[in-house]
């Protein structure tokens, strides 16, 4: 586990530059709270990136590497070189890339400056989901049955820990994330050749072998909670989302609050995340994620940074949650209570992907006709425009289509309005499938769970 380096609080409390070590809609949302919080911003970027509108709009903008994401964004020289050129005093790297590398966290507070994020050592404890998972244990956090430990390499072990638990179990990888480093084993004669094949894509893919083993759920929601931190021992929950629409494990549509839960349900929950949160010493934005089956809630990991769904829940919260997270790296106390957090209405966020809305594949192009909707309770985070050219490089994520109202319903009609009223040209996008997605019964009567979307688009398929 990496130890912050001593001097990280003091760097912490003194900066009014930043550094916005991301690309994309991400780098204009943090960008626009750091001008309301009358910072300075620097912009990095790829050559592919060099006519990125943001570029413009920051005090400062430096070209740090070639196109390709592993000579420039994860390019943890590079980043620090500029944010010397440029006089930043603190990083924040949004989501993605290196935003949850507790190396390069490290890197930026012993440079002097500092993360815009939690410390190393929180990043490197909630990272590997054995010691996550034993971190929330302790804190009374409900998690998935399965031992906090990872799996030995004895097979008459592993087969008798996997009938302790009980098939169907999952197997997964300590380091893993995004839906890779997975899988389901429904029973006894599959146990080994899951294990073998796991432990291979671990290492290859997160340079480590190291696996543990849970129950598999079968009928799960995907809920997350949202949490704020301050280095004075603060910290506070923001309600819940429901993340359940999801196709290869990546989301699709999340929403905030989750529908059905009940708050006595939940509330023991948020606390609990806020008492983890306290206990590992905790600083700024984090997320936990858990399935929720049968009314119970389990742990599956923590993200240690900024979520792209954020939105929904700053909706629905009346919480910055950027300007929060920025503060906190800045040294200042939460302002806000839990009595202070009251969560009204109802918000979807739709992520616009430039992909084929039937084979999913990337589109790359140049937009030539782009149309967003607006109004009352229409929020649009983008960073393309007409002419602004796609790149094949990133991930094709190209805006947030994200909708409040007074209920969930009304909700739901103002998000079929948006999608309307969206119009991109020049490249494919998944508009029409989310178009076709809120049209869909079971979805409006918010009887889904995480298999659901993949079920559905098989009856779409096949129709």
């Amino acid at each position: 586990m990496l130890e912050t380096s001593e001097h990280s609080a003091a760097a912490g409390h003194r900066f009014d530059t930043v550094l916005i070590a991301n690309r994309g809609e991400i780098a204009v949302r943090i960008q626009r709270a750091c001008r309301e919080l009358g910072l300075k911003t620097v912009a990095i970027c790829s050559e592919a990136d060099r006519e990125a509108p943001y570029g413009k709009t920051a005090d400062s903008f430096l070209c740090i590497g070639p196109s390709t994401a592993a000579k420039s964004y994860l390019n943890q020289d590079a980043i620090l070189l500029a944010a010397r050129l440029a006089g930043a005093g603190a990083i924040h790297p949004g989501y993605g890339f290196l935003s949850e590398n507790a190396a390069f966290a490290d890197a930026v507070e012993k440079a002097g400056l500092t993360f815009i994020g939690p410390t190393a050592s929180s990043i490197a404890t909630m990272g590997d989901k054995i010691s996550a998972k034993r971190a929330m244990k302790m804190a009374g956090v409900p998690c998935v049955p399965g031992p906090d430990t990872a799996l030995p390499d004895e097979p008459a072990t592993i087969e008798r820990i996997a009938l302790e638990i009980g098939y169907p179990v999952i197997i997964k990888a300590a380091g893993g994330g995004g839906g890779r480093g997975m899988r389901v084993v429904p029973k006894a004669d599959l146990l080994h050749e899951a294990i073998a094949l796991t432990r291979e894509e671990a290492r290859k893919a997160f340079g480590s072998p190291s696996l543990y083993m849970e129950k598999f759920l079968e009928h799960p929601r995907h809920i997350e909670i949202q949490v704020i931190c301050d280095d004075h021992g603060n910290a506070v929950w923001l309600g819940h989302r429901d993340c359940s629409m999801q196709r290869r494990h990546q989301k699709v549509v999340e929403e905030a609050p989750a529908a059905g839960i009940a708050p006595d349900i939940i509330q023991p929950v948020g606390l609990a995340c806020v008492q983890a949160c306290l206990q590992i010493g905790y600083r700024g934005v984090g997320t936990f994620e858990f399935l929720y089956e049968d009314g119970a809630f389990y742990f599956i990991e923590m993200n240690t940074r900024l979520q792209v769904e954020h939105p929904v829940t700053e909706l629905t919260s009346g919480v910055d949650i950027v300007q929060a997270q920025i503060r906190a790296a800045q040294g200042h106390v939460l302002d806000l209570t839990q009595g202070d957090v009251t969560c009204e209405g109802h918000a979807f966020e739709c992520r616009i992907n430039a992909e084929d809305p039937e084979t999913f594949l990337p589109s790359a192009g140049v937009v030539t006709h782009l149309a967003l909707p607006a109004g009352p309770g229409i929020r649009v985070d983008t960073h393309i425009h007409a002419g602004y050219k796609v790149s094949p490089y990133y991930d094709s994520l190209i805006a947030k289509l994200i909708v409040h109202a007074p209920t969930r319903a009304e909700a739901m009609a103002r998000m079929r309005e948006a999608l309307a009223g969206t119009e991109v040209e020049g490249i494919s996008t998944n508009i029409p499938f989310l178009r076709a997605l809120f049209k869909d019964g079971a979805f409006a009567q918010g009887e889904t769970d995480i298999h659901y979307l993949e079920q559905w688009l098989k009856l779409r398929r096949a129709a």
